[in-house]
């Protein structure tokens, strides 16, 4: 059962999916989670605060949905990694869209508050290290590159089909593409 801090923090994290960074108050976290005014104040003084701290619950949620993922697909091979990569997608953008868009508004938040900056980093080094171990798995030789290739085109595509909801969202021809292509052209490449 949620603590009463998470039920505030999923509830700004609903705040600020379905309606904006400008949108996230104390008041509005408060009758999100129906609960008595001066609740989200009470455990998170201020505005940065409160932000702060959905920036880790953000990351914590995200974490444990890698994990189930990783639970059930462990990938060892890049079509496998392609696999989990579009069911996080359709995660993303489907059942779980509304904490993707969260995400996207603290990150366009942070281009504009440098301040958020390193918070943010902090808790991506965490996903990122994860994820740098599937590409070690999957065969990539070269992880640090391989990395934000395949993620910066994967965050483009959940971007996309989040402003431009698509019913038959399906990513898996790019996603496989892409993955099978970054990770095999390493195996292939003559070394000079």
């Amino acid at each position: 059962m949620a603590t009463r801090r998470e039920q505030l923090l999923d509830a700004a994290i609903t705040v600020l999916g379905d309606r904006g960074i400008h949108a996230l108050t104390h008041r509005a976290v408060d009758a999100q989670a129906g609960l008595p005014a001066g609740s989200a104040s009470n455990h998170f003084r201020t505005r940065d605060a409160l932000l702060d701290a959905v920036m880790d619950r953000f990351v914590t949620r995200e974490r444990a949905l890698w994990e189930e993922l990783a639970m059930r697909m462990y990938p060892t091979t890049p079509h496998e990694l392609a696999e989990v990569l579009v069911a996080a997608a359709k995660t993303a953008t489907g059942p779980q869209r509304t904490l993707t868009l969260a995400r996207y508004a603290i990150l366009v938040e942070a281009g504009i508050r440098p301040a958020m900056r390193a918070h943010l980093l902090a808790g991506g080094a965490r996903v990122n290290a994860w994820f740098m171990t599937w590409l070690r798995v999957a065969g990539s030789t070269d992880p640090e590159r391989d990395a934000p290739i395949i993620m910066n085109h994967y965050t483009g595509i959940v971007l996309h089909d989040l402003a431009i909801p698509d019913p038959t969202f399906d990513p898996t021809d790019q996603i496989t593409t892409l993955v099978t292509t970054v990770i095999r052209s390493q195996s292939t490449e003559v070394p000079s």
